[in-house]
């Protein structure tokens, strides 16, 4: 029982299954599933469909946290992709031709690539510190979304550009199996590779990691791009989904969501370990707030302060030091409650 409370997912766990059960005393159709016209409705799958972008923003985040990095940059990305891929599709004769629209989508993705690399190149070559090279593309990013966009929302009507947001397949909302997909493809290159052991070496100590032969270098301006491809393949959810390109309101604020869930999934932000899994499951937890929020009809105003009322209980109980005061021997998950459990935790 100790080893399992001492688990870093166990709390972050505990908290999503109380919120998914604390829906059902003010609705009792919470976790009905329906299947209409072949798609699946009902929360569980909004909480899905809705988690994807953050899922996506998240899991580049954690790429970037690993080698002690930041990227503030990621929302400003989003609002860029979503702008350039609606501006486009806007010049298409035919919108509704696949061919027109994948190219799009690729054009959009690979501008962000260039700005990932920009930032990589800033903080890699250059030596300016990751929350200052990346504020800048932060601040001026919003402004490229803006000249793209003319300072207008860009509004398209594109079947195919749709799906990627707003479509099903097989019954479940593409932009869950676009994030999942991103999902087994990072677990795949950094828990079956030597790549995630790579990113933990150069987040824990980058100097030790240039002399014993690591290129730290190159990857840290790898984990950029990562992130800024999740960042634009968010972008295109987001847009997909309400069919248009607003440049302020896309991606806006979803940096700090997805440090929030990188944190909660048990990531330090001095770099080293992390951890997948923590970070999706930090995705889903902050949605789900949201929904619970509205679910329980949590006043506009004080939604944020409901969430962050959410977030401090679960910091609490991931804290070692905390439970071993609180709760005692027990709560601790360890002998001595010492702060190397702590960190283990």
């Amino acid at each position: 029982m100790t080893n399992l409370v001492r688990h870093r997912l166990f709390w972050p766990t505990v908290v999503l299954v109380v919120l998914l059960v604390s829906n059902l005393i003010f609705s009792d159709n919470f976790f009905r599933i329906t299947l209409q016209d072949g798609h699946l409705y009902g929360s569980l799958i909004d909480i899905l469909r809705r988690s994807a972008p953050l899922v996506l923003v998240a899991l580049g985040m954690t790429l970037v946290i690993s080698t002690g990095g930041i990227d503030l940059s990621v929302g400003s990305v989003m609002a860029i992709s979503g702008a350039l891929a609606c501006l486009l599709i806007g010049d298409l004769s035919n919108p509704d031709a696949v061919g027109p629209v994948l190219l799009v989508i690729g054009a959009a993705i690979a501008l962000c690539l260039v700005f990932g690399l920009w930032n990589g190149f800033l903080v890699a070559v250059l030596g300016i510190q990751p929350i200052i090279a990346t504020l800048i593309l932060m601040v001026a990013g919003r402004g490229v979304a803006q000249l793209i966009t003319d300072g207008q929302i860009l509004n398209v009507h594109s079947a195919p550009y749709r799906v990627i947001g707003a479509g099903y397949f097989l019954g479940v909302p593409v932009s869950f199996l676009i994030a999942a997909v991103a999902v087994g493809l990072t677990v795949a290159l950094t828990r079956r590779t030597a790549l995630g052991l790579l990113l933990e070496s150069v987040g824990g100590s980058p100097t030790a990691s240039r002399l014993a032969g690591i290129r730290a270098r190159r990857i840290t301006i790898m984990v950029y791009v990562f992130a800024a491809a999740f960042a634009g393949v968010a972008g295109l959810i987001y847009s997909s989904d309400v069919s248009s390109a607003d440049s302020n309101a896309a991606g806006n604020l979803i940096e700090l969501n997805a440090i929030l869930a990188v944190v909660l999934g048990g990531t330090a932000l001095t770099g080293g370990r992390f951890s997948i899994a923590g970070s999706v499951l930090g995705a889903v937890i902050i949605t789900t707030l949201d929904i619970t929020a509205v679910s329980v009809g949590v006043p506009v105003e004080t939604t944020l302060l409901f969430k962050a009322v959410v977030v401090i209980i679960l910091c609490l109980a991931q804290s070692a030091t905390f439970r071993a005061k609180v709760f005692g021997r027990f709560g601790s998950g360890s002998r001595s409650g010492s702060p190397r459990a702590e960190v283990a935790a």
